[in-house]
């Protein structure tokens, strides 16, 4: 019969088959099943606060925003550092806070990042973007510049949106919420709520956005007609700005982003009133309306997302990845163009809100987990 003591020790044998240390240093895994073979997801870090934004670093290591106004980098190995100096002050209510992070165009010369938050204002808060140059040894931002804030700051916890994503041209695409108290201004072109903007590295127009010159417009706006954006990638072989955005109760869509198009919301939409359920706007479509390229109803609450182009899952090149906060799952879209053609789901046993996806320079996928403060990274078993 086996001692108290053995029967410990067989115990914590069985426990690491399920969750071991990796030889790049994470600290746990487990392994999950997926249509296309067994997957281990790998913590790599963990004991952050509400994380929401994640860039890789030339040299391997993260960069990583915590919702409640830090800013860390963390090593490959999982060490996370102090919080970032000179990281400006923002509004951490609600769904504000720091937001997404991205490297600029010319990071390998100029160093500069770039990064989103809730800014805070007398009357209540605005999304605001800026640039800082990036002293990741010192552990400090310096030559923080403000590029571009939200024509309107209204009261209210909700709706920053905030995803940023560098198009191949230099431009910078960024999603912005409606504020949801203030969502028929998504339809209003003299507002930047509910939209998606384009603007160059310092801030200015580029000239062939496409209400440049138009009286009463601002001349930001790329698309308009959103809700609440928090995925965004460029399609690596198009070019082209692909978002997500929430949808109340339903209507979750991915997006295919257009110059000039309207998306529909508040109008033109699958979402339903929280509590009644009773629909919103006229109907889920019309001919002036931009079609998403796919929806989720019920809603899963999309997050981050990224376009697989890696080596690491050759099954997965080309499928487009989100997040899902409220379904608590990653969702794996196989594309034919624009069109969605199968959805696996991912991850759902997890009971965890993956906010953000990225894929890393060694072509792995890595999530930022929200519910426990970690950077998850899938390998192939």
């Amino acid at each position: 019969m086996p001692t108290r003591r053995s029967a410990f020790a067989a115990f914590i044998a069985s426990c690491a088959l399920v969750m071991g240390t990796s030889s790049s240093g994470a600290l746990a895994q487990t392994s999950v099943a997926s249509e296309t073979g067994r997957i281990d997801v790998v913590t790599v870090a963990e004991g952050l606060r509400s994380p929401w934004g994640l860039a890789f670093l030339p040299d391997g290591r993260m960069l990583v925003t915590e919702r409640p106004g830090t800013m860390r980098i963390v090593s490959a190995s999982g060490a996370l550092s102090e919080p970032l100096a000179g990281v400006p002050a923002v509004h951490a209510q609600g769904q504000g806070g720091l937001l997404d992070v991205v490297l600029g165009p010319d990071f390998g010369n100029d160093r500069r990042i770039y990064f989103s938050s809730a800014e805070p204002t007398r009357r209540g808060a605005r999304t605001a973007i800026a640039r800082a140059v990036l002293d990741a040894d010192a552990l400090k931002l310096e030559q923080v510049e403000i590029i571009f804030t939200q024509s309107e700051d209204p009261s209210g916890r909700h709706h920053f949106g905030s995803r940023l994503a560098f198009a191949p041209d230099g431009s910078l695409f960024a999603g912005l919420g409606d504020r949801s108290s203030h969502r028929d201004r998504a339809q209003d072109l003299d507002s930047h709520l509910g939209k998606i903007i384009r603007i160059m590295p310092d801030g200015s127009v580029p000239e062939d956005n496409p209400f440049v010159g138009r009286s009463g417009v601002l001349p930001e706006i790329w698309s308009y007609g959103h809700r609440n954006i928090q995925g965004a990638a460029i399609h690596p072989e198009t070019g082209v700005i692909w978002t997500n955005e929430h949808g109340p109760q339903g209507g979750d869509e991915v997006n295919a982003g257009k110059p000039g198009a309207n998306y529909g919301w508040p109008v033109i939409t699958h979402g339903r009133e929280y509590g009644t359920g009773f629909r919103i706007g006229e109907g889920t479509e019309r001919d002036d309306v931009e079609p998403s390229v796919h929806y989720w109803t019920p809603s899963i609450a999309p997050a981050g997302m990224a376009f697989y182009t890696g080596d690491v899952f050759p099954q997965w090149r080309g499928n487009l990845f989100v997040g899902a906060l409220r379904g608590q799952l990653l969702s794996r879209l196989v594309l034919d163009g624009e069109r969605v053609v199968h959805e696996e789901r991912l991850l759902t046993g997890l009971g965890s809100r993956l906010r953000d996806v990225r894929q890393g320079p060694d072509g792995h996928l890595y999530l930022l987990d929200e519910s426990n403060g970690r950077i998850l990274r899938l390998d192939p078993v």
